[in-house]
């Protein structure tokens, strides 16, 4: 994944949180280090999916990101190509 997108991803998701992007680290927890519930983690892939261009995540795939980092690798499968993306024991490709 190229870094501007990176830090266009970092960007969202600190600006949703009220955070710096500099803080934030691929093994930040959504819900224990960011506290975002269900409902939160589907509006910041809304606002990622509006602010960033090609970038869709299915609905189902939300509910399986835990990470930054697990959510980097599924805007990086989508951003080569790969848009049915899973998040489990590591990524998997459907």
């Amino acid at each position: 994944m190229n870094d501007s997108l990176i830090a266009k991803v970092r960007n969202v998701i600190a600006e949703y949180f009220g955070i710096d992007a500099d803080r934030l680290t691929n093994e930040a927890r959504l819900r224990d280090d960011l506290g975002a519930d269900w409902l939160d983690r589907l509006e910041l892939m809304i606002a990622i999916e509006d602010q960033v261009a090609g970038i869709e995540i299915d609905d189902v795939v939300v509910d399986q990101i835990d990470t930054v980092g697990d959510l980097m690798h599924v805007i990086e499968s989508i951003d080569n190509g790969r848009a049915n993306a899973v998040v489990g024991d590591g990524m998997a490709q459907r």
